[in-house]
C-alpha cells in the first residue's frame, strides 16, 4: 500500500508515520511543500533508526502523485466525510491520502472524489476537529492490513 501525506506540517507526525511504514513494509509518499526539512533532527528522532527501512518518495505537488495512483485505488480520509473507513474493501495496491494537520486535504481534491472519501468516527464534541495525523494513519493502515491478513507481518 501507499501512504500519502499531502503537505504535512509537523515533523513528529511524519517521523512516527515513517516508522509505521517501515515496520509494515508500506510505501510513504510526501507531497511538498513540507512544513519542515527532511534533515530536521526532530523528524529523524521521531523516526528513530527506521529511516533506512522506509520506501520514501517526495513529490513536488499532488498532481505528480495522482499520475501514479489509479483513481480506482485512491482513498481519501477527511473528518468531514460521512462514511466510515471500515466500509472500504482495501487491497494491497491502494493509495491512502491524508491531508495537512491544520486543514486536511485540499477541498477540490475531496470534491473530485466524493465516492472515495472516508472518515474515522469520533464523538461530535465542539472544538475536537480531528485525530492526530499519525494516529489516523495507523488506524486506517492497520485496518487495511488486517483485511489482507497482515501479509508479511508476524
Amino acid at each position: 500500500m501507499h501512504v500519502v501525506l499531502v503537505e504535512p506540517e509537523i515533523h513528529q507526525n511524519t517521523g512516527s508515520i515513517a516508522r509505521t511504514c517501515a515496520v509494515t513494509g508500506q510505501s510513504l509518499h510526501l507531497v511538498e511543500p513540507l512544513g519542515f526539512s527532511l534533515e530536521d533532527r526532530y523528524l529523524k528522532r521521531a523516526g528513530l533508526d527506521y529511516w533506512p527501512l522506509v520506501d520514501l518518495s517526495v513529490h513536488p505537488d499532488l498532481d505528480s502523485v495522482l499520475e501514479m495512483a489509479p483513481v480506482a485505488r485512491r482513498h481519501l480520509f477527511a473528518s468531514e466525510a460521512s462514511r466510515p473507513y471500515t466500509e472500504v474493501a482495501f487491497t494491497p495496491d491502494d493509495w491512502l491520502f491524508f491531508g495537512r494537520e491544520s486543514v486536511g486535504l485540499p477541498e477540490g481534491f475531496i470534491a473530485s472524489h466524493p465516492e472515495r472519501v472516508w472518515r474515522i468516527p469520533m464523538r461530535p464534541v465542539k472544538g475536537a476537529r480531528s485525530l492526530n495525523l499519525s494516529n489516523a494513519v495507523n488506524i486506517v493502515l492497520y485496518e487495511a492490513l488486517r483485511q489482507e491478513g497482515f501479509p508479511g507481518l508476524t
